[in-house]
């Protein structure tokens, strides 16, 4: 039974072809842990011309600027003296969510101006894994435009609905005619390029799930693979260094490196996945059902991942806005659209309650009244609960943290007792808690480990194209 969850796509209602993966060579990445707080100017290379790839000038925006009402630790601009980047990242019913809102947000701080493209009639779309997203514009607003990078993410059917469309095919097509950049990754190297002849004489890689579809002499089982002016990678677990790359090349490596180090992108694999006091079993009679509560200004990188991730494992998620509607703007412009708002999730009890980080969203959280009743009667209750990032201190200011060993993002880590700074996750008997960002796939293979098991993680794990230990 638990070899069929390989098969199995993040929503119960979709299919996804993915198989298990085998072995793959691995390509690490140095970057070196960093707090926010220790930033205090936007991500720039030494000198203005580094790696430049394009001399497009800078255009009217096609959708408004990404909002600067939140407060998140690292808000990053595209400095004057460079020429503005643009960047677009087509999106579909179906598109891998993970894939999607990492590329626009780490494209973001690097201060690239990304604009997501929904292909369907409507801009909100529905991902693989049911998380709804609401795209800048519709792509064709977009069939005029000139961009330094045109980034597709994966996910079935999300690849095949950018593959059937005429507007973003001339749009790509047009990209690489001019040698501009452009990327893909997961499912649409192989659904979406190939069948655009997008991949001629062009070495590539993809979700280990289609590899066989790609041509044999230019297939590459890495985690990265740059061609010229094209990109690839494997799946949501290779996302992060995805983008990085793509960083790398509009921007030069100065920015990558920094940037990696504001997603708390670790120099190696020393780095201790988790640590866990106080063990106690979570085990459950029924299929657990948690509460992911969000507000204007949570870490939308956050969000995606613990929803995807946790609904790949078949857990029941519920998505609940604290705002008056249920659509919220999260950090770096990402929308998302909740399940139902805080007062209808009220309603039902959770087996465990997450709340994502992000500075704005995380006091917002504290804010709300309802929240912080459920969360009470969670503790109480003797129920699972958890924090990511900096929504850590929303525990700690509702005194739930007594007596419990905890992580935070390093910006909060110091501002608080008994926190360890060592570990990607610690998890204290019914706490669980990570730094946040790039480490939130462990946090939430850790829940699906505390659940189910090491075998259904692994299987997990190997669906996202994600390093994680055999036994």
């Amino acid at each position: 039974m638990e070899s069929m969850l390989c098969l199995l796509s993040p929503s119960p209602s979709k299919l996804s072809p993915f198989k298990k993966l085998t072995s793959t060579s691995a390509l690490k990445t140095s970057f070196s842990s960093l707090s926010f707080a220790s930033m205090t100017s936007p991500p720039q290379p030494k000198t203005p011309s580094t790696k430049k790839r394009s001399s497009s000038k800078p255009t009217k925006t096609l959708s408004p600027k990404t909002p600067t009402t939140s407060t998140n630790v690292q808000e990053t601009r595209t400095p004057v003296s460079l020429p503005l980047k643009k960047v677009l990242v087509p999106i579909g019913f179906g598109t891998e969510e993970m894939e999607a809102v990492i590329i626009v947000d780490v494209l973001r701080r690097a201060g690239a101006e990304v604009i997501v493209a929904s292909v369907e009639p409507q801009l909100e779309v529905e991902a693989a894994g049911g998380t709804r997203l609401v795209a800048d514009t519709s792509i064709s607003k977009c069939a005029n435009e000139v961009f330094d990078l045109v980034a597709l993410p994966g996910g079935m059917p999300g690849s095949a609905r950018l593959r059937d469309c005429e507007v973003l095919r001339q749009i790509t097509s047009k990209q690489a005619e001019g040698k501009r950049l452009y990327g893909a990754i997961c499912a649409a190297p192989a659904i979406t390029l190939l069948p655009w002849g997008l991949l001629r004489r062009k070495q590539m890689t993809g979700h280990p799930a289609f590899m066989d579809k790609l041509p044999t002499f230019w297939a590459v089982a890495s985690k990265i693979q740059v061609s010229g002016e094209l990109t690839t990678s494997r799946g949501p677990g290779t996302s992060f260094e995805f983008a990085l790359s793509l960083i790398n090349q509009l921007f030069g490596e100065s920015v990558a490196k920094e940037v990696g180090q504001l997603l708390l992108m670790q120099a190696d694999d020393d780095t201790q996945r988790k640590e866990e006091y106080n063990k106690v079993e979570w085990s459950f009679d029924h299929n657990p059902r948690v509460l992911l509560p969000i507000a204007n200004g949570s870490e939308g990188i956050e969000i995606v991942a613990i929803v995807d991730i946790l609904r790949r494992a078949k857990v029941d998620v519920v998505v609940a806005s604290i705002e008056k509607s249920v659509q919220i703007l999260a950090s770096r412009g990402i929308k998302i659209v909740a399940d139902k708002l805080i007062g209808d999730a009220a309603e039902s009890v959770y087996d465990l309650i997450i709340l994502p980080g992000g500075n704005a969203g995380a006091e917002r959280l504290h804010k709300s009244k309802v929240l912080k009743k459920l969360l009470q009667e969670q503790y109480t209750a003797g129920r699972i609960y958890g924090a990511v990032c900096s929504s850590l201190a929303v525990l700690h200011r509702q005194g739930l943290l007594k007596d419990k060993r905890a992580t935070a993002h390093p910006s909060v880590v110091t501002n608080l007792n008994n926190v360890s700074n060592g570990a990607k996750v610690v998890i204290d008997g019914k706490l669980i808690t990570s730094k946040g960002l790039s480490t939130v796939t462990d946090f939430a293979l850790a829940i699906v480990s505390k659940l189910f098991g090491h075998a259904r993680t692994r299987c997990v794990a190997e669906g996202l194209v994600f390093d994680y230990p055999r036994s």
